[in-house]
């Protein structure tokens, strides 16, 4: 399990260093939605399933809050089409 830390609007990863490898954005949209609107995750990590699992410790903070996700990240709108039944619940539209 990796150890995301909470930034004041996304989830990151240090490496050893402090510096930041891997992230996940996210705006306040009103008050019951957030707009993903970036994911990074840099190449030393890339096909190990990071940028999935930043989405969904998003996706878990945000469902804690009550709070739905509208995809703007390409990232974030292919894995909400491409894996409807796991996120139904948390996508929305403005």
């Amino acid at each position: 399990m990796v150890d995301f830390m909470k930034t004041k609007n996304g989830f990151v990863l240090n490496d050893e260093n402090e510096c930041m490898i891997a992230e996940i954005t996210y705006a306040p949209y009103g008050e019951d939605k957030v707009i993903a609107n970036h994911t990074y995750v840099d190449s030393s990590l890339r096909g190990q399933g990071i940028a999935e699992m930043l989405l969904d410790r998003l996706v878990e903070e945000m469902r804690a809050e009550g709070k739905k996700i509208v995809p703007r990240c390409s990232y974030v709108v292919a894995m909400f089409d491409r894996k409807r039944e796991k996120y139904a619940d948390i996508k929305a539209d403005i």
